[in-house]
């Protein structure tokens, strides 16, 4: 049985509008974990804000691929100095070894930025689009954090559940199932390397600003895992946002949302080493 769940905003330092509805969600409670872009050139200067949340959520690297640019020359995937789309992305890491090892180690300077900024290790990590789970370049992922961390020292995000779940939640169910199909496997890969990993997870969303997000939020934590996860994407909106990325109109609806989001009382807000593995 789930004891909590964790609520992870996605996409720290992607813009300024973006990251000050994290930290004002974080500052009220209503958030226990949030995922940072290390590529973008917010993030050095958000950086100590969010350092001031280390003991009350969980701070990842949210590993990015498809947004903006790279923080090293990628010439294969990258040539012109911004990142491909995600399906160019996708099938260039299944063709080329050399793409891959492109990736491996862009991974390893966003790790470095991470590290450099925060003065210590990422509490999870995960990926933009779900980009850490594609065959590819899971195994760079995961073969870098087994190699760079101690044992069971960081989580890594598993996107897939039960299929009975995601239909029970009825919410971006396609979409969810073909994330959990990408994600065939990743989870015992993970625990493999003895790292850990979320158990439930939740969030897909069809980007839909007509939506009630409340609802959908509620709707997240049927059929939970006993270590589960839920993906959410707030904030605030600007030029930067709007030039950078599709997901626009939605997020201020989320950020509303889960600033009046009281969690059921059996399911409070937790950071992911606070609940079953």
């Amino acid at each position: 049985m789930a004891n909590g769940f964790v609520l992870c905003a996605d996409d720290f330092a992607l813009t300024h509008g973006v990251s000050r509805s994290i930290l004002e969600l974080l500052g009220r409670g209503k958030l226990s974990a949030t995922g940072a872009m290390t590529n973008r050139p917010h993030w050095r200067g958000l950086a100590p804000e969010l350092g001031a949340f280390a003991e009350k959520a969980d701070l990842g690297l949210h590993f990015n691929l498809t947004c903006a640019a790279p923080l090293g020359t990628l010439p294969r995937l990258a040539p012109g100095g911004e990142f491909p789309a995600l399906g160019v992305v996708a099938r260039a890491a299944l063709a080329s070894p050399a793409v891959r090892q492109e990736i491996a180690a862009e991974f390893g300077r966003q790790l470095d930025a991470f590290e450099d900024a925060m003065g210590r290790p990422p509490d999870f990590v995960d990926g933009h689009q779900h980009v850490h789970v594609l065959p590819g370049i899971r195994r760079a992922v995961l073969d870098a954090l087994a190699r760079r961390y101690p044992a069971g020292s960081l989580y890594v995000r598993d996107p897939a559940d039960k299929v009975s779940a995601i239909r029970r939640r009825g919410v971006a169910v396609g979409k969810a199932l073909v994330i959990a199909a990408l994600a065939s496997g990743f989870r015992s890969a993970t625990l493999r390397r003895q790292l850990r990993v979320n158990r439930g997870f939740s969030g897909v969303a069809p980007f839909d600003p007509a939506r009630d997000f409340a609802t959908d939020l509620q709707r997240f934590l049927l059929s939970p895992g006993p270590a589960h996860l839920v993906m959410c994407h707030p904030g605030f909106v600007d030029d930067e946002l709007s030039r950078l990325d599709p997901v626009v109109a939605t997020r201020p609806v989320e950020h509303a949302a889960i600033a009046v989001f009281a969690p059921p009382a059996d399911m409070p807000l937790r950071r992911l080493s606070q609940l079953a593995a």
